[in-house]
C-alpha cells in the first residue's frame, strides 16, 4: 500500500487541472496509468473515482462562488447517466491497443480544446428546439465517453454550453463540474458492479483529486491560464503520440 502513495500526487495534479478547465483530470490520470501497464478498464474505472472526488470538491467551491448554472447542470447530469452505464458495459472487453488508439484521438481533441478555449467566444443565443434536442443526444454521448475512458464528459459539455448556448466560459467550466458529478458517480457505480476498479488505488487517486479540486477552483478565479494551456496541450499531445506508438507496437510488433 505504501508504494502506491504516488497516486495521491497524481490525483492532486490532475484535480487542479480538471477543476480549472472543466474537463476532469482523467486526461492526465488515464494516460499515466496506461503507460504503467494498467488494463484499460482498471485505468478508466480508477480514474472515475478521482473524477467524482474532483467534481464534488469543485462543485462545492464553485457553488460558494455562485458560478454554477444549477438547473442546467442538473438536467445535463441526469441525461448523461444512461450513457455512463452503457460506457462501462462496453469497456469490459475492449482490447488494450484499440483503447490506446481511441484514447489518443480523445487526447488530441482535448489538447485542441485546451489550447483554443480562450478563442471560444460565447454569443447570446435563444435555446431553440434543435439545440435542446442536440444537447440531449450530446449528454448521452458524453456519458459514454466519460465512463468508457474514465475522463468525465467536460470536453463535450463545455463547448456545448459556450458555443451552443452562449454561456460564458467562467460559468460553463464550473457548471461542467456539477454535470460530471452525476456522470462520474453513475460511472463509478456501474464499473464497481462490473468489478473493474482497484479500490485501494482508486481511493488514493480520489483523495489527491479532492484536494486538487479545491485548489484548482480557487486558482481559477485570477490565474493567467495561457502558459498553463500551452504546456498542458503539449504534454497531452505527447501522451497521444505515445499511445499511438504503443498501439502500433502491440499490433505490428515494432
Amino acid at each position: 500500500m505504501i508504494d502506491q502513495f504516488w497516486l495521491i500526487l497524481l490525483g492532486f495534479a490532475a484535480g487542479i487541472l480538471g477543476s480549472m478547465i472543466g474537463l476532469g483530470g482523467g486526461i492526465i490520470i488515464v494516460p499515466v496509468l496506461t503507460f504503467l501497464g494498467f488494463p484499460p478498464t482498471t485505468a478508466a474505472s480508477n480514474s472515475l473515482f478521482a473524477a467524482l472526488s474532483n467534481a464534488v470538491a469543485s462543485t462545492i467551491s464553485y457553488s460558494k462562488q455562485k458560478r454554477i448554472e444549477i438547473s442546467l447542470g442538473l438536467k445535463f447530469g441526469l441525461l448523461s447517466i444512461p450513457g455512463t452505464v452503457l460506457g462501462a458495459m462496453i469497456s469490459t472487453d475492449v482490447a488494450p491497443d484499440l483503447f490506446k488508439i481511441l484514447f489518443g484521438f480523445v487526447l488530441i481533441a482535448s489538447a485542441a480544446y485546451i489550447f483554443l478555449r480562450k478563442q471560444i467566444e460565447p454569443k447570446e443565443k435563444a435555446l431553440s428546439k434543435q439545440i435542446m434536442i442536440f444537447a440531449v443526444g450530446a449528454s448521452f454521448f458524453a456519458g459514454i465517453i466519460s465512463s468508457f475512458f474514465g475522463i468525465g464528459g467536460g470536453i463535450i459539455f463545455v463547448p456545448l454550453m459556450v458555443v451552443g448556448m452562449g454561456m460564458a466560459m467562467k460559468r460553463a467550466a464550473p457548471t461542467s463540474q456539477l454535470i460530471l458529478l452525476f456522470a462520474s458517480f453513475s460511472g463509478v457505480i456501474s464499473h464497481s458492479i462490473l468489478g473493474h476498479p482497484d479500490f485501494t488505488q482508486a481511493g488514493f487517486l480520489a483523495a489527491g483529486s479532492f484536494v486538487g479540486g479545491l485548489v484548482g477552483a480557487r486558482l481559477s478565479i485570477d490565474i493567467r491560464e495561457r502558459y498553463l494551456q500551452i504546456i498542458v496541450s503539449v504534454v497531452v499531445l505527447i501522451a497521444a503520440g505515445k499511445l499511438f506508438l504503443d498501439s502500433l507496437s502491440g499490433t505490428f510488433g515494432f
